[in-house]
């Protein structure tokens, strides 16, 4: 062992203290945390272990107030010789009996029992071997590795997956994989419109840098997450009626957005769904921003734009187009209109970047927005790029649509580092743009003021030593592009010309509106949400910012959030045990190429049945260690209560999964008692294990069951990263007598629902018998 300070605790209060501190283990009986620490088996080595069994008064048995109450510290060896408990609470005595050893029993506490930590060779390899989920790592090795004794209920989430950390939003793309896996795609599209209310377009358009923390990249392809998202997008489309629906009470507060791009439209849905009067304004004819007026039809067809707007106005919100705030309305008047207004107006304008001729060039916004004029021939035969974004490739893509014979893109930052997608680059390629990485711009070269091309300069490195972006050039290696048209992709610029000397917002020192964590501005229940505030970014954080927003508006109008109360992605989540063996995403139909055109989408949708089998190859990183208490089930059919020096917890939400812990336990809590109601008169408990080894080993299945009364419980053990109340068990033999046939049943209904891997299907067999087993010798009770 490593070394660490040892204290001998005098009461539940100094203890509480140490831990609090952090970096501190309890020891009890110490059956557990000895290995553990011998081991070395966690990434943080405690520098305290509190030894509470200094503390008088923990271990004890005795009837009192209708219930049975024995301290934490009670030896699992006193609770199986307990009359009391071997006469009234049987299923308790049994299972402490078949806990490990005599020895170890002599030394295990009931409180350290049920405390103790998931059993999973990675968990516990020693010297922290595998930093697993539950140790804060990103992924459950038992997914692809040696997995026979583990779950096969489904793992649990430990928190927040690889994929969601990456996305702006924080999509939890394995709970909706896992209801597309199972059918349900309404539950698949409430969980991801928790987050995001658009998933038709960004299926289409993000930049899914999610895709490139999928674990499944360790064996082959990412999932196609956002080919999933794609069909699930345009399900829920098709479904508008049901998904976007209007509040089922108004709160009377009424909200302006200035702005009708993502961040705008996203801040309007979350507004709207907690039950707020929300208006949109937007300086164009139409809504949707840069969706759709800047991203080209053949990425995103601006149908399904229109289509999304029409179901949020179907929602109640309002739009009003064609208006400019700061000429046909002012900004002080929304303020005294509504009870919050949120800026939304994105980046529209055009950055001066100090070439020489830069007024010959042409911005790419403005190039994308204005492509119908660029339609006769007015593109010409030579056209350079700036830029390296996803921008420059829809400007030099659309270009070459457009009939140009040469499209060159020029862009600062090497290949390996270019801020567009792989696909995007892929796609440009496909289509003839030459790429040139690595080069900066010069000057323009014109002769009477007329384009004849584009000089450029090595760029030898973009950001310096901290980091910051500060280009350097090699002035000696420079080339001259020929083109008639240059269209400059290099950024664009939050236009604020709205507000003035007599309406002022604070601003950052990067010239945007400076907003606090709330999203709020300098001005009371004034916001501002998406480029307007971040500066340019993807669709997706657009979509994030808006949320955040919304919230903070529904804060200051004190009015509550609307809460999905599904329970959708809540429950373990069930991998497909063949479809994680699949390494090779898949693949969209495209339209051929010489077919492409700039006012027809590429690609087609996937269909449901295409999505649902690239949704079976998420391995969901969820936790499938078991849980591998004996006193567990049979405390919790004996609807135990655990007592800390905090609170009282009812049995059934004491256990969780989280790191590393088994239980809901918190800094500085510690368990003081647990607490069985007395049974009524006719229930009858009792308890069944299966182990390799009678004594020592851990359960491979174990079962409690409480019968005769109105509401049996049965749990099982050692088969989910908790212990698993069969509840359908429970439903079919409620108010029956048991027999060998209805125990038969029981067993059948108690594993509906299991997903195991091949080498855990033996459990399901061993789940059936035990719940058979442990309902016929609870029976057979007098």
């Amino acid at each position: 062992m490593k070394s660490f300070y040892h204290t001998n605790a005098k009461s539940l209060e100094e203890a509480s203290h140490i831990l609090e501190k952090g970096n501190a283990d309890l020891i009890a009986g110490g059956t557990d945390l000895l290995g553990t620490l011998k081991d070395n088996i966690l990434p943080i080595y405690p520098e305290y272990v509190v030894n509470i069994k200094s503390i008088p008064g923990l271990d004890y048995i005795k009837e009192e107030g209708g219930m049975l109450k024995i301290g934490a510290l009670t030896r699992l060896a006193d609770i199986a010789e307990n009359p009391v408990v071997k006469e009234k609470f049987v299923a308790l005595a049994q299972a402490a009996k078949a806990v490990a050893s005599p020895h170890l029993r002599e030394m295990g506490t009931i409180g350290g029992n049920i405390s103790q930590l998931p059993r999973c060779w990675y968990f516990r390899k020693a010297e922290n071997r595998f930093d697993c989920l539950r140790k804060g790592g990103t992924e459950c090795f038992a997914m692809q590795g040696d997995h026979r004794y583990h779950s096969i209920m489904g793992g649990a989430k430990v928190h927040a997956t690889p994929c969601q950390q990456e996305c702006p939003a924080g999509t939890d793309i394995p709970a909706y994989n896992a209801e597309i896996r199972k059918g349900n795609w309404d539950g698949a599209a409430r969980i991801i419109m928790k987050v995001n209310p658009m998933p038709m377009l960004t299926g289409r358009i993000c930049a899914h840098t999610c895709q490139t923390k999928c674990n499944q990249c360790q064996f082959g392809d990412s999932v196609y997450i956002n080919g999933v998202e794609r069909t699930l997008g345009d399900y829920i489309l098709d479904n508008a009626d049901r998904f976007y629906t209007a509040p089922e009470k108004e709160n009377g507060r009424s909200v302006a957005i200035v702005g009708g791009g993502p961040a705008g439209l996203s801040a309007a849905y979350y507004l709207r769904k907690a039950g707020n009067k929300v208006t949109v304004y937007d300086v164009k004819e139409e809504a949707g921003g840069m969706l759709m007026y800047a991203i080209p039809a053949y990425r995103l067809p601006k149908d399904i734009v229109r289509r999304f707007i029409k179901a949020l106005a179907g929602m109640g919100i309002e739009f009003k187009t064609g208006v400019r705030i700061g000429k046909d309305v002012m900004p002080e008047e929304l303020e005294k209109q509504y009870d919050s207004v949120c800026y939304s107006t994105g980046t529209w304008k055009r950055p001066v970047v100090g070439l020489a001729g830069e007024e010959l060039t042409t911005f790419g916004l403005d190039f994308l927005v204005d492509v119908k004029k660029w339609m006769e021939g007015k593109i010409g035969s030579e056209v350079v790029v700036t830029g390296g974004g996803n921008v420059a490739m829809d400007v030099a893509i659309t270009a070459k649509r457009l009939g140009a014979k040469k499209v060159t893109m020029a862009c600062l930052e090497s290949r390996e580092i270019m801020p567009a997608s792989p696909e995007e680059i892929a796609r440009a390629e496909e289509e003839g743009v030459i790429i040139m990485p690595s080069w900066g711009l010069s000057k323009v070269v014109e002769e009477n003021g007329k384009i004849k091309g584009l000089e450029i300069k090595r760029c030898v490195s973009v950001r310096d030593e901290t980091g910051r972006f500060n280009p350097k050039y090699d002035e000696n290696e420079k080339q001259v592009i020929p083109a008639e048209n240059i269209l400059m992709a290099v950024g664009q610029t939050v236009d604020l010309s709205f507000l003035d000397e007599k309406y002022k917002v604070q601003l950052s020192p990067r010239g945007l509106i400076d907003i606090n964590d709330d999203a709020m501005t300098s001005r009371k229940g004034i916001y501002a949400a998406g480029d307007a505030a971040t500066g340019p970014g993807t669709v997706i954080r657009a979509i994030a910012n808006g949320h955040k927003a919304a919230r903070g508006m529904n804060r200051y109008l004190g009015v509550d959030e609307a809460v999905c109360e599904c329970d959708c992605g809540t429950n373990y989540l069930k991998s497909d045990p063949q479809g994680i063996l699949n390494t090779i995403k898949m693949k969209l139909r495209e339209v051929d190429l010489s077919d492409r055109a700039i006012d027809v989408e590429d690609s087609f949708s996937a269909t449901q049945e295409e999505a649902a089998k690239e949704a079976g190859r998420c391995l969901t990183c969820s936790c499938y260690a078991v849980h591998p208490s004996d006193l567990a089930p049979a405390l919790t059919v004996l609807r135990a209560q655990v007592v800390t020096n905090r609170r009282v917890i009812d049995i059934d939400d004491f256990f969780t999964v989280k790191t590393p812990s088994s239980t809901v336990l918190e800094a500085g809590e510690i368990i003081t008692e647990i607490r069985v109601p007395q049974l009524k008169l006719g229930e009858k408990s009792a308890f069944v294990k299966f182990a390799f080894r009678k004594s020592i080993d851990f359960p491979v299945v174990n079962c409690a069951v409480l019968i005769g009364t109105e509401k049996p419980r049965i749990c099982l053990n050692a088969i989910a990263p908790k212990p698993y109340r069969a509840l359908k068990a429970e439903e079919l033999i409620t108010g029956k007598e048991i027999n060998e046939k209805l125990a038969e049943e029981a067993g059948e209904a108690a594993v509906i629902g299991a997903q195991p891997f091949e080498s855990t299907s033996y459990k399901v067999q061993l789940s059936k018998v035990m719940v058979k087993r442990a309902l016929i010798a609870a029976s057979q009770m007098k």
